[in-house]
């Protein structure tokens, strides 16, 4: 007996499914079972139902009368819920086999209702009973003869209740030529088009040809049909051996239970850029992930959990599933499902998969009080959010156990001090990351961030990059090094960018930064011919390999101006409008610039979806930090890089190529920088180690006082609550050399490791306020960025950096109260020193001291600005030091005023300032501190708004107005000027 596609695949999955061996002859006609937990096989003949007939009627009739009390008590009350169903299968030639399908799942599912209640009361209608899955009728057959246009025979049909939800394409196991993707092609360009009402009530198609099983949902292309894995199966010789393995999943995938819980909770009908409905259902990775937190949550013992699935498999999908089963989980009592990212690109993919999905009950927040308003009023939804957004949350804003905070790209911020603040305002939550790329570094763990104990290996899912080339989630990449003549010089690179080893994600201002630091870097990368070179390279490149194919590329440069380079060089070969640049630019950057080559948040998205249209004449995009992570361009295939990029970083970029696109078979990276040993080690991840880390985090939590204690014994009887420039000209005084500066380093470098190892270890709370400070007097003593030359002085971790750009703000070194004036208007006048100018600054000061009453505070303060004039004119004191004395006694001055009675009076923020300024003004008095005095008010009263202090975005409008009125007047560089004003504005407007 020869092997047939009939006796060796189609047979065999009956008996996998069922028991029943068609291979030993006639089978004896089992009794039809009204209802059971198992398939059971009946023949064609046995259904007794016309060609024409999609739904085996009787079953249905039997499913309603027993499903529902209200037709049971007036039985031909079925035959309407079976009119409407016929009238949805006939529909599908008018509306298409999507909306169908999308119409009939909400009768599957429970969705719809009829007036069969008492006075035409409308109830719900079940088709399917979900709680008890003993109550329905499960069968499964072969042969299944159907005619619409012509008449078409799919081998295998599954049946829930007379309701075909399954097809199955079985195909010969011992011709090479044939495989599962023959039975694919059938099933999704004949059938679903010759036969289309059979696929109205259909969850999934599946084709095997007895080696692989692959599956898919109604209208999904061949390439993005996926295999099924069963959990935690590492027999990889099973696999090899065909049959077996695939009777596994087999009857893995299609057990009844699985079957209505991807139909429930894992189907969704999504819309594409063209507004063309698609039906998505999960890969195998998605389910397993998104089921494993549903069951971690509803068992309530583990509060949290990594999901390590690879770039590119499908995690935002991934969070959708969960979200939305969470919300539907009646045992959870209606939670609030939290989705935080940590950039706004991430925000705008995340929140674009959700909307499309038309996931119910979502919100996106559009401020820090947004997200906390929603919290404190207990809003039970999903809520997508950015993590930055928790920076001033209050603790227990929320202490409800049914909050799940699902973390995306969970290695950043999340794992610093930003993360506790998180956990502070929501005690009781479940905290689950996803990543596709881990970090286990000593100074940024994200196992230890999110990976529990109970965990083996530190996450509770993984999905690795072999795992999804192995699955076609993601495709193979290709590097390709090239142009060895205007290749990096790696010894150079090595040498000029040492300091730079951790620098994992640069922006593009770092970029800029970086190659400012090595001129003769910056000038190799850049130069005009290596650019005109390498871009008729792309050209070349492009042509012959990537546009014949209708694909697409990214180029990737050092920093933003080179970016522009590279655009004028690609111009000389395309057309201007087959390459876009896709940069930020900052204030200092100039009005050109800004004007040409500026991108914002919506004209982002427009390229993004001009780059997507394979119609559009857009070949390339020209980035340096922009799209490089949150960026999902399927028809992206190649990626010329020319810039220093590292780690998961360079994994996330890379990662851009890795997508399924039609006739696409790997993702190729086109590498001019000669980063190819990076990404190989970057798409290896040592399990060992990270066990090693989980391990040691206990022997670090020893280390933690004492490195806190070297680091604070830079600084023995400098009093830290101090604020204020006196306390941090105290702190920089102790360490006023470089050997004691660098010593200091030193102990903070491996304090900081230290920390940013342990974060968000709560532990680290009682030394919060310690680490912070000395962070911030770190930050203050550090060299310039342009003469950095010390491994000691590299870049500080992203918790410690968050920790002081969240913190600075609050009560921090750079707050110097109202007096910023005062020192703005002596300071000038220090400049164009003369003793009459001093003496009339004087008269100035003692007769606002005589207003207040002739107190010994003001003689003092008096006193000491003779003092320190004499000083001055004596060269005794160097002209900072002098500026720094100024600023003490104008503070002083204005806190004597503040404590007197007599002179707390209402003032508008303009007068308080303009006052001030006018007592001190003299003859000389260069107008153009008025005029300052005019602009800082007059630019800050536009762009501020009630309660701006609030918010991050009042903020930075109100820092970035400063900023420009400052640099009108060259002044913007002035950081401690800067802050001053910035201060007094804060706290007078």
């Amino acid at each position: 007996m020869s092997f047939t596609e009939l006796n060796s695949v189609e047979h065999y999955i009956i008996n996998q499914l069922t028991g029943v061996n068609l291979n030993i002859g006639h089978v004896a006609e089992a009794p039809i079972q009204p209802c059971g937990a198992e398939w059971q096989f009946q023949s064609p003949e046995q259904l007794g139902r016309g060609v024409n007939e999609v739904l085996v009627e009787s079953q249905v009739k039997e499913a309603l009368l027993r499903l529902n009390p209200e037709i049971q008590a007036k039985p031909e009350l079925a035959d309407e819920v079976i009119y409407k169903l016929r009238a949805i299968l006939i529909s599908v030639n008018q509306i298409g086999l999507v909306k169908a399908n999308e119409e009939f799942f909400l009768w599957l599912t429970g969705e719809k209702t009829m007036p069969f209640g008492e006075n035409n009361r409308h109830v719900p209608v079940r088709l399917i009973d979900f709680e008890n899955l003993t109550n329905n009728q499960y069968v499964i057959t072969n042969q299944y003869r159907i005619h619409h246009r012509e008449t078409k025979i799919p081998d295998i049909v599954m049946m829930i209740n007379g309701i075909p939800v399954v097809v199955g394409e079985a195909k010969t196991p011992i011709r090479s030529s044939i495989s599962w993707l023959d039975g694919a092609h059938e099933v999704h360009n004949i059938y679903e088009n010759a036969v289309p009402q059979l696929f109205v009530p259909n969850i999934l198609s599946f084709a095997t040809e007895g080696k692989e099983l692959f599956y898919g949902a109604i209208r999904c292309p061949l390439e993005f049909w996926a295999p099924w894995r069963l959990e935690n199966d590492d027999n990889q010789v099973a696999k090899s051996l065909g049959l077996g393995e695939v009777g596994k999943e087999l009857k893995d995938l299609l057990k009844p239970a699985r079957l209505l819980d991807i139909m429930c909770n894992f189907s969704l009908f999504t819309s594409n850029k063209k507004k063309q409905r698609m039906k998505v259902i999960p890969r195998f990775q998605q389910y397993e992930g998104a089921n494993k937190i549903v069951e971690r949550v509803i068992e309530g013992k583990v509060k949290k959990g990594l999901i390590w699935h690879f770039q590119g498999s499908g995690k935002s999908l991934l969070m959708v599933f969960a979200a939305q089963k969470l919300r539907r989980e009646a045992a959870l009592k209606s939670p609030t499902v939290i989705v935080l990212v940590d950039r706004t690109d991430l925000d705008t993919q995340i929140t674009g998969t959700f909307n499309a999905a038309d996931v119910a009950n979502v919100e996106s927040t559009e401020s820090i009080k947004d997200l906390q308003k929603m919290l404190e009023r207990d809003t039970r939804k999903i809520i997508i959010s950015m993590i930055h957004k928790f920076r001033d949350a209050k603790p227990d804003m929320n202490t409800r156990d049914n909050i799940i905070v699902l973390v995306d790209e969970a290695h950043r911020t999340q794992e610093g001090d930003l993360g506790r603040q998180m956990r502070a305002a929501l005690p009781n939550a479940f905290l689950f990351g996803l990543t596709g790329t881990p970090v286990n570094k000593a100074d940024k763990n994200t196992f230890w961030a999110f990976g529990a104990e109970e965990d083996q290996g530190g996450y509770m899912s993984r999905y690795t990059f072999h795992d999804s080339i192995r699955d076609e989630a993601t495709l193979p990449l290709h590097f390709e090094p090239r142009l060895v003549d205007v290749h990096v010089d790696k010894e150079a690179l090595d040498k000029a960018f040492a300091e730079f080893k951790e620098s994992a994600a640069l922006t593009d201002e770092e970029a800029d930064a970086l190659n400012q630091k090595s001129a003769k870097m910056a000038a190799f990368l850049k130069a005009p011919e290596r650019v005109a070179k390498i871009a008729e390279d792309i050209a070349v490149h492009f042509m012959e390999k990537v546009d014949p194919q209708g694909f697409k590329a990214m180029i990737v440069t050092p920093d933003r101006h080179a970016c522009v380079q590279y655009k004028e060089a690609l111009d000389e070969h395309f057309p201007e409008s087959a390459s876009k640049v896709v940069i930020s630019t900052t204030a200092n950057d100039d009005f050109d610039f800004k004007q040409k080559w500026g991108v914002d948040k919506s004209q982002q998205e427009k390229i993004v979806d001009e780059f997507n249209d394979a119609t559009s004449e857009l070949k390339f995009i020209i980035v340096t930090a922009k799209l490089l992570t949150g960026f999902d361009a399927p028809i992206c295939q190649t990626m010329y890089l020319d810039k220093s990029i590292k780690d998961h970083t360079l994994l996330q970029a890379i990662c851009r190529t890795n997508r399924l696109y039609p006739n696409k078979t790997f993702g190729c990276i086109v590498d001019y920088f000669g980063v190819f040993d990076d990404a190989a080690k970057a798409l290896e991840f040592d399990e060992e180690s990270v066990q090693q880390v989980i391990t040691n985090l206990a022997e670090l939590r020893e280390k933690l006082p004492q490195a806190m204690r070297d680091a604070l014994a830079h600084f023995a009887g400098v009093d830290r609550s101090l604020e204020g420039f006196e306390g941090l000209e105290a702190a920089q005084n102790a360490i006023n050399d470089d050997k004691k500066k660098d010593a200091f380093a030193a102990d903070f470098k491996f304090l900081a490791k230290l920390w940013e190892s342990l974060s968000p270890d709560n532990m680290l709370d009682i030394y919060n306020e310690d680490y912070k400070w000395l962070a911030q007097v770190y930050e203050s003593v550090k060299p310039a960025s342009d003469n950095i030359g010390k491994l000691l002085w590299m870049t500080l971790g992203a918790q410690t950096t968050q920790l002081i750009h969240d913190n600075v703000h609050v009560g921090g070194l750079h707050v110097l109260d109202e007096f910023v004036m005062d020192a703005d208007v002596i300071e000038d006048i220090f400049n164009n020193p003369n003793p009459s100018k001093t003496k009339q600054l004087e008269k100035a000061l003692i007769e606002r001291f005589k207003k207040a009453g002739d107190l010994p505070a003001f003689k003092s303060l008096s006193e000491r600005l003779e003092a320190l004039r004499d000083k001055a004119e004596k060269g005794l004191i160097a002209s900072i030091d002098f500026v720094k004395e100024l600023c003490k006694i104008a503070k002083e001055t204005v806190q004597a005023e503040k404590d007197l009675e007599a002179a707390v009076q209402e003032k508008s923020p303009k007068a308080a300032l303009t006052e001030l300024f006018l007592e001190l003004k003299t003859d000389q008095t260069p107008a153009v501190v008025e005029r300052i005095v005019e602009d800082i008010d007059a630019i800050v009263r536009v762009v501020r708004f009630p309660g701006w202090q609030d918010t991050s975005g009042g903020e930075r409008e109100v820092q970035k107005s400063l900023r420009k009125a400052l640099m009108k007047y060259k002044l913007h560089k002035d950081q401690v000027l800067f802050d001053q004003a910035y201060a007094y504005i804060k706290e007078y407007y």
